[in-house]
């Protein structure tokens, strides 16, 4: 996703550990901007609207560590905000295969933990979503430059859908979410570099499904021509925990793990994620919960091509 305002700064030298303004490069300003992303598991449109005239910072290719700092230290006050629309198009096929092709479906019970379906098509636990995020941004990119690219978030998000997602089937469900969040993501020549650290509440309006409080971190990373090859470099890893709202009971682990192997002269991955997704029987109660006599764990396995 790209956004572009008024009056941008940038970093003259990659290795700086602050930001660096500029006039060079300078792009006319413009308060709104549509843009889109395209994804097996999460596309989206968002009309992003500048709320001040004040320049984005442009860090180029900082640090890891040094992003963090910077996103962190511009986390109170919002100065962008944008309106987005999301679906999840795996997740959305397994309901779909479970509904329309039953007997496909169920010869793909390969153990008692084990749907080939539920492994591929495991995640987002609603098909679709519209939110509202406010926040800052940084931009990675530097102008007249195409070596580096990507933005950096960090804001409150609203999100909101009337549907949820159990057992690949879909129930109608009124449910609202709040969030806080640090996201981003970077390419350069040598490396793509993913990240997101979350904390929020999940309120449903189905009396049988638990409101949650939960934390997530995800971070991914690709280097198309590593020094070294070592697990860190080419891997990545997400991590959700939801509580119960009330008593912060453990409700729900996501867990996945991965592997990528970058093309020689290339800049594409193909991708291995392996996981799992464990679910206390305290997720769901009355009719919705009647089909589990405890808790559940279904395995992942997610290959992918990443770009």
């Amino acid at each position: 996703m790209t956004l572009t305002v008024p009056q941008l700064a940038y970093a003259k030298h990659a290795d700086s550990d602050d930001a660096r303004e500029a006039t060079d490069g300078e792009e006319p300003f413009r308060r709104f901007e549509l843009e889109y992303e395209l994804d097996a598991y999460y596309s989206n449109i968002g009309l992003y609207v500048a709320l001040t005239k004040a320049p984005i910072p442009h860090l180029g290719a900082q640090k890891e560590s040094n992003i963090y700092s910077y996103l962190l230290s511009r986390a109170l006050v919002p100065r962008f905000l944008v309106i987005e629309a999301s679906v999840n198009p795996l997740p959305y096929l397994g309901v779909y295969i479970k509904k329309n092709d039953r007997s496909f479906y169920d010869n793909m019970q390969i153990t008692e933990n084990f749907n080939l379906v539920t492994a591929v098509t495991a995640g987002f636990q609603e098909p679709y979503a519209a939110s509202i995020f406010a926040g800052n941004v940084v931009d990675f990119d530097v102008p007249n430059r195409t070596d580096v690219t990507g933005k950096g978030y960090t804001g409150y998000l609203v999100s909101a859908g009337n549907y949820h997602i159990k057992d690949n089937e879909l129930v109608k469900d009124e449910w609202w979410e709040f969030e806080w969040k640090i996201k981003g993501d970077r390419k350069s020549t040598n490396r793509k570099l993913s990240w997101s650290f979350r904390v929020g509440l999940k309120l449903h309006g189905h009396p049988e499904i638990t409101d949650i409080v939960y934390l997530s971190l995800r971070r991914s990373r690709i280097d198309y021509n590593p020094i070294v090859t070592t697990f860190y470099h080419n891997s990545g890893f997400e991590y959700t925990f939801d509580m119960k709202r009330r008593s912060f009971d453990g409700i729900r682990h996501y867990f996945t793990v991965d592997k990528k192997w970058p093309l020689k002269n290339k800049k594409i991955a193909l991708a291995l994620a392996v996981g799992f997704v464990w679910e206390s029987a305290k997720k769901y109660t009355g009719a919705l919960g009647a089909d589990r006599a405890g808790n559940t764990i279904e395995y992942i396995l997610r290959p992918n091509i990443e770009f």
